[in-house]
C-alpha cells in the first residue's frame, strides 16, 4: 500500500531534486528544441496525451525526434522506424528526449521515478492488484524502463512488434512496477535514477 505518508515524502523529493537538477537541464533541453524543431519544421516540442495517477490523462512533454509519414500509424516504435530523425536516434538512445518530463514533475503530474505512463487504452488492461500502478504519479524513468531501456531494438527484431510489446513487454512492466511499488524507498529512487544517469540496468 502506498501509503500518504510516502506520497508526501516522494513529492517533496521530487520538488528538491528536480529544482536541483532544473539549472543543469535547461540548457541541454533549449539545444535539443532548436535542433528537432529544425530538423522537424515543427513545434521542438512534442505533447502527447498519457495516462497518470488516478487514471487522470495529462499531457507528457518531449523533445520531438519524428516526423510524420503519410499512411504509417504504427502505435510501436522501433529502431529502424522511419519516423526518427538523425537527431531523433541521438536523443532517443541519450534519453535527451525525456528531459522536458521534468516540467511535468514540478508540475505534480509526474514523478522523477516510477511507472512509465501508458498510452489511453493500456491503462484499462489493468486489473485488480495491477492498478496499484495507477496510484502514484507516473515516472520519467522507473525499474521497468531500466528493464527494457533497449525496447526499441528489441521490438525491431520481432516479426510483430506490436503483439510482442501487448503480450510480452506490457504485462512484464506491470509486474515490475508493482513490485516497485510493494518495497518503495527512497533509496530504491535514488539507485534507480544513479543507474538511469549511468546507462545501466536494474
Amino acid at each position: 500500500m502506498f501509503t500518504r505518508h510516502k506520497r508526501r515524502i516522494k513529492r517533496l523529493f521530487d520538488l528538491s531534486f528536480s529544482l536541483l537538477l532544473l539549472p543543469a537541464l535547461l540548457p541541454v533541453i533549449a539545444v535539443a528544441w532548436v535542433i528537432a524543431a529544425l530538423e522537424t519544421g515543427e513545434n521542438g516540442f512534442f505533447l502527447q496525451e498519457r495516462i497518470g495517477e488516478g487514471g487522470r490523462p495529462f499531457r507528457l512533454i518531449k523533445i520531438r525526434t519524428m516526423k510524420q509519414i503519410e499512411g504509417f500509424d504504427s502505435t510501436v516504435t522501433t529502431g529502424i522506424d522511419p519516423r526518427i530523425t538523425r537527431s531523433g536516434k541521438i536523443f532517443r538512445r541519450l534519453k535527451i528526449d525525456e528531459l522536458p518530463q521534468i516540467f511535468n514533475v514540478l508540475k505534480g503530474e509526474m514523478s522523477l521515478v516510477g511507472p512509465r505512463p501508458d498510452v489511453p487504452g493500456f491503462a484499462d488492461r489493468l486489473e485488480g492488484e495491477d492498478r496499484i500502478i495507477l496510484s502514484v504519479p507516473p515516472g520519467i524513468t522507473g525499474p521497468a524502463s531500466l528493464r527494457f531501456r533497449n525496447e526499441e531494438e528489441l521490438l525491431a527484431r520481432v516479426e510483430d512488434p506490436e503483439r510482442h510489446n501487448r503480450e510480452v513487454i506490457w504485462p512484464e512492466k506491470v509486474r515490475i512496477n508493482r513490485q516497485y511499488l510493494e518495497e518503495w524507498s527512497i533509496r530504491k529512487d535514488l539507485s534507480i535514477l544513479w543507474q538511469t544517469i549511468k546507462g545501466g540496468h536494474v
